[in-house]
């Protein structure tokens, strides 16, 4: 079983170290169970808290996470991270979720041309596919 899944791509993340002033944004990432994994320009020490921020949603998630691993990759890094709550991981499955019918609901605009409101959106998303969402 996969630790984290695909989060829809392009939905941007903000990520800090403790005591940093700014956020650096990043758009690839893999949510799962507990944390979540993303691709960055620099290096991030294990066992660092970082600061995680998803603008996406309304209002903005928020949470601390410690750096599980970092790895070399590409011309960067990829890291997986870990939240430091129990409650920000449950939120983050929210938010993952909500990524995920806006994602639906843009993708049926395109291909179908049907222009679903959010509620029948998430209406048409969950009875399609949250059976298969991990966690659900």
């Amino acid at each position: 079983m996969r630790r984290y899944i695909r989060h829809p791509a392009g939905i941007p993340i903000e990520v800090k170290a403790q005591g940093e002033k700014t956020h650096d944004i990043h758009n690839t990432v893999n949510l799962g169970v507990g944390g979540l994994a993303f691709r960055s320009s620099r290096d991030f020490a294990q066992g660092e808290v970082v600061e995680i921020r998803i603008t996406f949603v309304q209002p903005p998630f928020d949470a601390e996470a410690r750096v599980a691993w970092c790895k070399p990759h590409g011309s960067g890094f990829e890291l997986g991270v870990e939240f430091l709550n129990r409650d920000d991981a449950f939120m983050a499955r929210m938010v993952e979720q909500v990524c995920h019918i806006e994602n639906y609901q843009k993708t049926v605009s395109r291909t179908e041309g049907r222009e679903l409101s959010p509620e029948d959106a998430a209406r048409e998303w969950i009875s399609k596919y949250a059976a298969k969402f991990p966690g659900c």
